[in-house]
């Protein structure tokens, strides 16, 4: 069995972050957590409880005070500016609450942005457009390659935000309040879209104040004080019992 099956995708170890201030505030104070392979994470909590932080720690953009975060193995805090780089282009996907699309390019145009700037694994133009197409088609917006985000709806750019997360086939998909900005619409679709990927097999780590669309996730975890106040399993029936990738290869 393979053993990178079997440890977590992510691991942090008493995590703490401190910002300098007239008063220093203690965003995280001692998180320890790991999520294993195929898991869908909710992450909540008020305004102020370390949320926003450990996703940006997770994303490597930020570095913890103390403490060790590993990506699959690897000591994220260990790699220099490069490195950090190469792994969010590589193998971290984000979605945000303010879509960060670059008005001047069309949909297609921003999806395909990550992996003309990826270091390894280079493909032509022509490869570029035909994979961005294809990953546009897959979130339903194959009829809107060519239109700027003033011209799609809130719900469409989230989507193109989707695409562009997945375009490089990123080990983690992380989210940051993806339906802030959305009507109840918009956020139940995408919120399937998620859900349809994690069946998929993709590790998905989500931030949100929701507790309707945390139900989406299979674990949720609760934050208060730069601390994890309680994590346990989701019942709720948005969300479909599925096992997460190394539980599965334990069983058999």
């Amino acid at each position: 069995m393979d053993k990178s099956v079997l440890d977590p995708i992510i691991r942090v170890e008493q995590l703490v972050k401190i910002y300098d201030a007239e008063v220093p505030l203690r965003a995280l104070d001692g998180v320890s957590l790991d999520i294993w392979r195929g898991e869908f994470v909710a992450v909540m909590g008020h305004s102020g409880s370390g949320k926003s932080t450990l996703m940006n720690v997770l994303g490597a953009l930020d570095r913890p005070t103390e403490g060790r975060y590993l990506l699959e193995g690897e000591e994220v805090g260990e790699m220099d500016v490069e490195e950090l780089a190469n792994l969010r282009n590589r193998r971290v996907g984000f979605i945000f609450q303010s879509f960060n699309l670059l008005l001047r390019l069309t949909a297609l145009q921003n999806v395909m942005l990550p992996i003309r700037y990826r270091v390894e694994h280079r493909i032509s133009a022509e490869e570029r457009e035909e994979v961005s197409i294809a990953a546009l088609e897959s979130v339903g917006l194959g009829d809107r390659l060519h239109h700027r985000p003033n011209q799609l709806s809130g719900g469409q750019q989230q989507r193109v935000a989707i695409a562009r997360a997945l375009i490089n086939q990123p080990s983690l998909l992380l989210a940051d309040e993806p339906t802030g900005n959305l009507d109840s619409k918009s956020s139940e679709e995408l919120m399937g879209i998620l859900q349809t990927l994690n069946r998929q097999g993709v590790t998905i780590v989500m931030v949100t104040h929701e507790p309707d669309i945390a139900g989406y996730a299979g674990r949720i975890i609760h934050m208060k004080d730069g601390q994890i106040f309680s994590d346990g399993q989701n019942g709720s029936k948005r969300n479909p019992e599925r096992i997460p990738v190394a539980q599965q290869e334990i069983n058999e």
